[in-house]
């Protein structure tokens, strides 16, 4: 049986949530991971919504603060590599252009009247953007810490 959302908020569901293995035991990294997911969360949480009178426009909200804040994380990110003169960081900033680009293909307005359509764009961010970031995590940034 599907959760409605109030399900969800009460027994402390999330579907996207920063676990203890994708912490890289740098502070500003880590932080900014957590309120990636965290903006993930309530993301999945609208969406899960049926009821709200404003989902559409509180779902093209919150994606632009995640895009948006994926972008500061990657420029902080690269900030730290430099300052720690990381080997690696024109293969890492690549990787990041390259998701950067992917967002950049999104486009929220265009079906911001067929909520289905809406609905499915979404999710598909949510999973795209959780599964690389989970992914970049473990293989890439887990590197930096070493």
């Amino acid at each position: 049986m599907e959760k409605d959302h109030s399900q969800i908020k009460q027994e402390g569901f999330f579907m996207y949530q920063m676990k203890p293995e994708y912490f890289t035991g740098i502070e500003l990294i880590d932080k900014e991971h957590t309120k990636l997911f965290a903006l993930a969360q309530d993301t999945y949480e609208v969406l899960q919504d049926d009821i709200s009178q404003d989902k559409s426009s509180e779902l093209v909200r919150l994606v632009s603060e995640l895009i948006d804040y994926t972008r500061t994380h990657f420029s902080d990110e690269e900030a730290y590599q430099k300052s720690i003169q990381y080997p690696y960081l024109k293969e890492h900033a690549a990787q990041h252009r390259q998701f950067e680009e992917s967002l950049a293909s999104l486009d929220l307005d265009g079906i911001e009247h067929d909520l289905e359509a809406q609905n499915e764009t979404v999710q598909s961010l949510l999973d795209f953007l959780t599964n690389w970031l989970v992914n970049h995590i473990l293989k890439v940034d887990k590197l930096l810490a070493e």
